[in-house]
């Protein structure tokens, strides 16, 4: 993207692992570490070994460490989470697995969902990077079915493998789900400029407002929080929810605001100015700020309703697992 943008400059990549590729054994939310994804990337960054890093925006906490920015927020890719069978289930739903079927996914947020609309399945913990996953799934008998990300899938080329795609409805899904961020230096002006090329203004909105609200709930890998968000004519619209771990309790709202003004100054190259780690070069200031207003709006009236005590008990409860 950026070649295309840019043909004059050369642009070399350079792949690396990071903790949460090297552990596999252990639940994502067990190992509770907010870095796990980013924080090897984040080193060779600050050593200017590189100059911007990519991620899953889902992965990235919503307080960067200081020094750094999310400079971009590309185009989203589907944000939904998708079902891929067992070879011996291809032609069926989640509706209509068998009783006590065994589903993986080692998302708390997914199995709080999905356990509250399929009472009949079993959820167990798989790890893995997604060619592993499938492997697991196809090769043994372990599991009726996985839940991956919809976006993953597709950017691997695998979509053939999407049996099912779940609604909102369903499976709200996680904060920053489907968009990659490009992180940066933030006093690196250069790089910045030439990032923030790549924003998508839509995009971006959505997912301040989305980590705001996870923000303010002091949420993360290890409590199932959920949301969805849209904008139609001018409005953003979020819903959030909070799970217990069986989602049996539920605390699920949503709220919008508008997000476009007439003749409004944009963020210019002087605006020091984040939103949950996010610096939005030529996105209108208002916009910004009623996105973020959003998100932590939402999640106080949740809080007002007890959202606090569900997500503490979910805490205490995984970390007993």
């Amino acid at each position: 993207m950026l070649t295309n943008k840019f043909p004059e400059a050369h642009f070399e990549i350079v792949a690396m692992s990071t903790t949460g590729d090297k552990i596999l054994d252990t639940a994502l939310s067990k190992i509770g570490e907010k870095s796990l994804f980013t924080k090897e990337l984040e080193n060779a960054l600050e050593r200017n070994e590189v100059d911007l890093v990519v991620h899953s925006l889902k992965d990235l906490p919503t307080s960067l460490p200081p020094g750094f920015t999310i400079g971009a927020v590309c185009k989203r890719e589907s944000p939904y989470d998708a079902v891929v069978f067992h070879p011996k289930n291809a032609e069926k739903s989640l509706e209509s697995l068998p009783t006590n079927s065994t589903i993986g996914t080692s998302s708390l947020r997914r199995a709080a969902q999905l356990k509250k609309h399929f009472p009949h399945l079993q959820f167990k913990d798989i790890r893995g990077n997604l060619n592993t996953r499938l492997k697991k799934l196809d090769e043994h008998d372990d599991f009726s079915a996985i839940i991956l990300a919809a976006a993953g899938l597709r950017r691997m080329g695998w979509e053939n493998r999407i049996d099912q795609v779940l609604s909102p409805e369903q499976c709200l899904y996680a904060v920053g789900q489907g968009a990659l961020a490009v992180e940066v230096r933030a006093k690196d002006q250069d790089i910045l400029n030439m990032v923030s090329a790549l924003l998508d203004p839509q995009t971006v909105l959505r997912c301040i407002a989305e980590r705001a609200f996870m923000k303010r709930l002091e949420g993360g890998c290890s409590v199932p929080v959920a949301v969805s968000t849209s904008i139609e004519d001018s409005q953003l619209y979020l819903t959030g929810a909070v799970y217990s771990l069986d989602g049996s309790d539920c605390l699920k709202e949503t709220m919008q605001r508008t997000v476009v003004f007439p003749h409004e100054d944009v963020e210019g190259p002087n605006d020091d100015c984040q939103h949950v780690g996010i610096t939005a070069l030529g996105v209108p200031r208002r916009a910004l700020e009623a996105a973020d207003y959003l998100g932590t709006e939402l999640a106080d009236l949740l809080l007002s309703r007890g959202a606090k005590e569900i997500l503490t008990v979910a805490r205490q409860l995984n970390d007993a697992r």
